[in-house]
C-alpha cells in the first residue's frame, strides 16, 4: 500500500473541452472551464498552482505542485451516473435517458394510473421556482408536481399538508419501478416534499428522498469494502450509487458543506477511500446556465483547496477529477461531453508534472484498486508505480 488514506474530489460537472466524439453528443465546442474562464476574470491561483488550469490545453508545466492530464469518457452517457460508474471501474455502454423537453405522455400517463392523481409542471428545473409557481395549485387540487434538474431524473414535489410525506415516499417507490423500462432507463426517482404558503414555500430537506439504481457491474467500491477498507461518501455519493459499496455516508447539500465535511474527515484516523462530490457547479450555475455564478464557485473552490492540502498526512493522496461537463455558455440545459481534469497530489511527491492523457475515466479506479490491493475493474490502467 503506497497510500493510506485516498480522497477523491468530483468536481461534479467541471469539464475541460470537448472530447472526440462530442459531435455524436452534439457538443462541438464545449468547453466548460475554458468558456467560463473567458467570460470570468478568475482569481484561482491555488487551482493554477497544482496543474488544473494546464488541463485546458495539457501545456507542459514543471512549476506545478501536483501531477496533472485528462481523461477520455468512455462510457454511453454524459450523464452522472456514467461518469461516477466509469470512474470508479464499470464500462457501461447504455446512456441513462434525459427529459429536459418534458416528459412524454406514456411517462405522465402511468405516473397518473399508479397514483391516482392528476400531473401539473413537465419542466426542467433547477432551484424552487417550480413550487413557487405551481404549489398554490399543487395544494388546491391535490395534483402531483412532476420535474425534472437536466440530469437522468424525475422529481416529484408536493405539499405536506396536501400530500403526507409518507404517502408521496410510497408513489415514488413504484414511480421507480416503472421508470426502469427500457424505453425510459431514469437513473433516480426523487421525492420533493415541501410546505410553507404561497410566495413562501420551501423544500423539507429532511423529507427528500432519492430512489437511485444499483450499478449494473461491481465497483472498486465493493472490492474495497470486502476487503474491510473504509469507503466514505460525502455529499450525494450515496445517492448516485444508491448506497452499494459505502459503508460511511455523510450527508451535504451544497459545495461548502461537503468542503467542511471533507475537511472534518482528514482529521480522522482510516485506512481506506473518501469521495466528495461538489454537486453546486452542476445544479445551482451549468444546468440554468449561470456562467458567473460557476465562476464564483471556481473561486470558492481555490480558497479551500489549500485548507485541502495543508490537512493531507504525508501518506495520503488526493485526487481530483469531473464526471461529465455542464458548459454554461451552451444554449439548452444539457451536459456537454468533454474531456474530464485529473489532478493527483501528495505531499510525499518529488518531481509532480504532467502525466500523457488517460483513455478512460477508469484509471482512476484502477490506481485506487492498484493501491489498496484489491481486484482490479474491468476498465482503465493503474499509474501507481509512475507516481513519485
Amino acid at each position: 500500500m503506497k497510500f493510506k488514506r485516498i480522497f477523491l474530489l468530483v468536481l461534479d460537472s467541471l469539464g475541460v473541452g470537448e472530447t472526440a466524439d462530442a459531435v455524436n453528443f452534439g457538443d462541438v465546442g464545449a468547453n466548460t472551464l475554458g468558456h467560463v474562464m473567458e467570460q470570468c476574470d478568475l482569481f484561482i491561483p491555488n487551482l493554477k498552482k497544482i496543474g488544473f488550469v494546464d488541463t485546458l490545453n495539457m501545456s507542459e508545466n514543471d512549476d506545478v505542485d501536483a501531477y496533472y492530464t485528462i481523461a477520455k469518457p468512455i462510457n454511453a452517457g454524459k450523464d452522472t451516473l456514467n461518469g461516477h460508474y466509469e470512474m470508479l471501474g464499470i464500462k457501461n455502454d447504455v446512456a441513462f435517458n434525459t427529459f429536459n423537453q418534458g416528459f412524454t405522455y406514456d411517462v405522465l400517463s402511468s405516473i397518473e394510473q399508479i397514483t391516482g392523481r392528476s400531473v401539473i409542471g413537465n419542466v426542467c428545473c433547477n432551484d424552487d421556482s417550480v413550487i413557487q409557481e405551481l404549489g398554490e395549485r399543487q395544494y388546491n387540487y391535490g395534483s402531483l408536481i412532476v420535474y425534472t434538474s437536466a440530469d437522468s431524473d424525475i422529481q416529484i414535489a408536493a405539499h405536506e399538508d396536501s400530500l403526507p410525506i409518507a404517502t408521496l415516499h410510497e408513489y415514488c417507490e413504484k414511480i421507480r419501478e416503472i421508470s426502469l423500462k427500457q424505453d425510459w432507463r431514469i437513473a433516480r426517482v426523487i421525492a420533493r416534499p415541501f410546505n410553507g404558503t404561497p410566495g413562501k414555500y420551501k423544500f423539507i430537506n429532511n423529507g427528500r428522498r432519492d430512489y437511485a439504481i444499483k450499478p449494473p457491474k461491481k465497483s472498486i467500491l465493493d472490492s474495497l469494502s470486502d476487503a474491510n477498507y473504509n469507503v466514505i461518501g460525502i455529499g450525494k455519493i450515496n445517492d448516485i450509487l444508491d448506497g452499494q459499496g459505502i459503508n460511511k455516508t455523510i450527508k451535504a447539500s451544497n459545495n461548502n458543506e461537503a468542503i467542511n465535511k471533507l475537511t472534518d474527515i482528514l482529521d480522522k484516523n482510516f485506512t481506506g477511500l473518501c469521495i466528495t462530490n461538489l454537486c453546486d457547479f452542476d445544479s445551482l450555475y451549468g444546468n440554468i446556465r449561470d456562467v458567473d455564478g460557476f465562476g464564483k464557485a471556481i473561486e470558492e473552490l481555490d480558497v479551500d483547496i489549500p485548507i485541502i492540502l495543508n490537512k493531507l498526512d504525508i501518506d495520503d493522496l488526493l485526487i481530483i477529477t469531473a464526471d461529465h461537463g455542464n458548459d454554461p455558455t451552451m444554449e439548452g440545459h444539457n451536459h456537454t461531453r468533454e474531456n474530464l481534469p485529473v489532478i493527483l497530489y501528495s505531499r510525499n511527491f518529488k518531481t509532480p508534472k504532467r502525466l500523457p492523457q488517460f483513455e478512460t475515466l477508469g484509471n482512476i479506479g484502477a490506481l485506487i484498486a492498484d493501491n489498496f490491493d484489491v481486484e482490479m475493474p474491468e476498465i482503465g490502467e493503474s499509474i501507481l508505480e509512475e507516481l513519485e
